[in-house]
């Protein structure tokens, strides 16, 4: 039971959702944006969040799109990850947000909450680093577009009030040869000790990571170590991860050793195939 009331709006369009929280903001009402819910309710239960107002953004057009427009996969916001899975449009996507939680979780959670979400994994985030996705973002100023590699630093930067609006990738990653690799502790859906997903493109090795440090992250100096086809798989992997951008994580789920010799033999898997 959520141990606080609040008001909830449903705006048609994103100028009235954008004007709806700077006027509940202005009330002191701590607006948040809603789309599946689960995390808002998880941490409202638990007294770690308080908020006077949602705002649900499934009414949005645009936080609603989905399928190949021209040549990008278009995802809006509000697209649950039960649909990204059912719909095989990005495959490696799919695989990826299909290990985050069980499938009735997953019929609530949104591309969009995962990304914004609190949960410092944000697995989803994988496979929109490596295929340099856009993010369509807007706020009072209007509408803009970004590429995710200069909103996400570990989180998504957003000014106050901002909503992710959709994503947009090139269909060419959509198609591309790719490795998903999720280890867990214990069970099949859990969070994980480290999460690797790579894809082929170009005859380059492009890879993202999670689990491994306190976010999620795409490390370019990681990839060039990968790519040195000059030497042996086992170098290779070596100067990969003296690379590794921030401390490996310790806690109940894994040591930082035995993060790093999963990880290890995921490399080696990558390379093999």
């Amino acid at each position: 039971m959520i141990p606080f009331d609040f008001d909830y709006y449903k705006p048609d369009t994103l100028l009235e959702a954008i004007d709806l929280f700077q006027d509940l903001s202005e009330q002191g009402k701590m607006p948040m944006y809603y789309g599946g819910g689960t995390e808002i309710i998880s941490m409202a239960r638990a007294n770690s969040i308080y908020t006077g107002a949602v705002i649900d953004i499934k009414g949005i057009p645009e936080c609603c799109e989905f399928g190949f427009s021209g040549s990008n996969l278009v995802i809006g916001s509000a697209i649950t990850l039960t649909k990204i899975v059912e719909s095989g449009l990005f495959p490696m996507l799919g695989i990826t947000i299909g290990r985050i939680a069980d499938h009735t979780i997953q019929g609530k959670i949104t591309l969009g909450g995962n990304l914004a979400g609190t949960v410092i994994y944000r697995e989803s985030v994988l496979p929109l680093l490596i295929s340099e996705s856009q993010v369509v973002i807007a706020g009072n100023y209007g509408t803009r577009q970004a590429p995710i590699s200069e909103l996400f630093d570990g989180r998504m930067r957003r000014e106050p009030g901002e909503l992710i609006v959709k994503l947009i990738i090139d269909s060419t990653y959509t198609n591309l040869p790719f490795f998903h690799r999720k280890t867990t502790k214990i069970d099949k859906i859990d969070y994980p000790l480290v999460t690797v997903v790579a894809m082929k493109k170009d005859d380059r090795i492009l890879a993202g990571f999670s689990g491994l440090c306190d976010h999620p992250f795409r490390s370019i100096e990681m990839e060039d170590s990968l790519n040195e086809k000059g030497l042996t798989r086992e170098v290779r992997i070596k100067n990969a991860m003296s690379h590794i951008p921030a401390p490996v994580q310790e806690d109940i789920h894994g040591s930082g050793n035995y993060r790093r010799f999963v990880l290890n033999n995921i490399l080696m898997d990558v390379l093999k195939m």
